[in-house]
């Protein structure tokens, strides 16, 4: 018998489609601030009182800062909740991201901004483990498969739906109100969960290892850090890129060994012995690599290269929400016939695919071709999540529930801080070696203003009436894009190699016990 005690068992199997119903609204709108942001950093770009005027620098922490805070506290999270039960961290995650999304709406200035994002990436890191171990506790044998097939498919459009929702907002109202559409959703799933999710904890928890979480949480901020410094900077060599990135991985290398010798450790290292769990972990992380890096830098080609507005740029995403939700929660049924490691290898190739298409876009190209290769990059997206994640639930005992939705969602989380800080400071790097001799006939202040981005290079250009900078910033923009998106598309390739390596051949992840 699983280690957990679920209060009123026999009611909660009754409204367990109703329960799934409001985890999984937890989810999207959780999820979907991934990517909302997404959509509005070329208002933020723009000078008060448009937008607050942060540079390139300044909108990357403003997406990582979320991204960095629940992938550094979703480990401990995990553990908090197997301790003091995971309905407690529901509505205790909710509340504090419905409050800092509130704050987030009203930043005054971009530190603001990204401190307050950080808070809301804190509270997510309390809610989302709680969401999986939920459904794990819920649908135990034959159903969790389907379950964890939804709960995926709901992280995954929401991810792609949330440019679409911030372009529909922006459209009407200012750049806070993408923050502020969370408050009613997060009101409704509150008082849904208060009422109807159950209780369950483990009743022999693990102790959280407070050492290993502040290695973990520092080092992965140290790396990051370091490396969106490198696209501001232009080199490796500096102090202030070279410093962090190599305390950063020095201390993640603390972290992998004193977690070794833990006797209850944030992350059990030796799961990663597992090949199916290490090969899981590792598709997840690239595959979200790929995501959140690939979305960061399409935001300026559709607003600032083909000047769509925020709604026409959130339009264009439709494709990729909707290959997630249409093939994710079928992709189960594939994986019982064919087995994990050909779905997800084939899914992983497919989404590397859509990137490659990616790559070939210009200034004009149709509009088909980037809606086909958002399609694409979807619909391998969609065959990998669940499986993948079923591949790690499934790695773990069941009374670890709460560890190994952390687990799950951490690396997707590291995948992602680390594709918006490695994609982001590549486009950076390269648009800034391209652009920089345009720059040199503008006055000093100016100059560095045009470097900042290519919002900021053209809204310079219209201001000092120096137009002739206009087809050089395009340019020198597409050249940088192309090159990121291929990297992004090896990564993605790199994972299918993995997944063929590594994953297990059988269907046995399919049928979750």
């Amino acid at each position: 018998m699983p280690d957990v005690a679920l209060d009123d068992a026999a009611l909660a199997l009754r409204r367990r489609p109703v329960i799934l119903s409001v985890v999984l609204l937890a989810v999207f709108v959780v999820s979907m601030d991934n990517s909302i942001l997404n959509v509005a950093l070329k208002t933020l770009a723009e000078a008060a009182p448009t937008g607050l005027g942060a540079g390139q620098g300044q909108l990357q922490w403003a997406v990582d800062a979320y991204v960095l805070a629940y992938a550094g506290l979703l480990l401990g999270s995990g553990l908090l909740g197997d301790r003091l039960g995971h309905k407690k961290l529901l509505l205790g995650g909710l509340v504090g991201f419905g409050l800092f999304s509130a704050l987030c709406a009203h930043a005054p200035s971009p530190d603001w901004l990204v401190a307050c994002r950080a808070a809301m990436g804190a509270s997510a890191a309390c809610l989302m483990p709680a969401t999986l171990a939920t459904v794990t506790h819920l649908y135990p044998g034959e159903g969790r498969a389907r379950a964890i097939g939804l709960w995926s498919a709901a992280t995954g459009a929401a991810i792609a739906a949330g440019p679409l929702v911030g372009g529909a907002l922006l459209g009407r109202f200012w750049w806070g109100s993408v923050f502020l559409v969370n408050v009613p959703l997060i009101a409704v799933a509150l008082a849904l969960m208060a009422w109807l999710v159950p209780e369950s904890r483990r009743s022999e928890p693990a102790r959280i290892d407070l050492p290993g979480l502040g290695l973990w949480i520092v080092g992965l901020s140290a790396l990051v850090y370091g490396i969106i410094r490198a696209g501001d900077t232009g080199g490796w060599t500096h102090i202030a890129v070279f410093g962090p990135t190599v305390s950063g991985l020095a201390l993640l290398v603390a972290f992998a060994a004193w977690e070794l010798r833990c006797p209850q450790p944030s992350l059990d290292v030796s799961c990663f012995a597992k090949r199916p769990f290490s090969a899981a972990v590792g598709a997840l992380c690239l595959l979200f690599f790929a995501l959140m890096g690939g979305t960061f830098v399409m935001t300026f080609y559709l607003q600032s290269i083909r000047g769509y507005d925020a709604f026409q740029a959130g339009l264009c995403v439709l494709p990729l929400a909707g290959a997630l939700i249409a093939f994710a929660p079928r992709a189960p049924k594939l994986v019982g016939r064919f087995g994990t490691r050909v779905v997800c290898t084939a899914g992983m190739a497919v989404a590397g695919a859509g990137f490659i298409v990616l790559a070939t876009l210009g200034r004009a190209t149709p509009l088909w071709e980037l809606e086909l290769a958002l399609f694409v990059f979807g619909t391998g997206m969609a065959h990998v999540l669940p499986p993948a994640t079923v591949a790690i639930v499934s790695s773990m005992a069941e009374q670890e529930a709460g560890a190994a939705s952390a687990i799950n969602n951490t690396f997707r989380q590291v995948g992602a801080s680390l594709g918006v800080a490695v994609l982001g400071s590549l486009l950076a790097a390269l648009y800034h070696g391209r652009i920089d001799p345009g720059l040199q006939a503008l006055p000093p202040a100016l100059r560095s203003q045009a470097r900042s981005s290519i919002t900021a290079t053209l809204e310079v250009a219209q201001r000092a009436d120096a137009h002739a900078l206009v087809l050089p910033a395009e340019n020198a923009f597409v050249h940088a894009m192309r090159i990121t998106w291929l990297i992004g598309a090896l990564a993605l390739f790199a994972g299918a190699i993995v997944v063929a390596l590594l994953l297990q051949t059988g269907r046995a992840a399919a049928r979750t016990r």
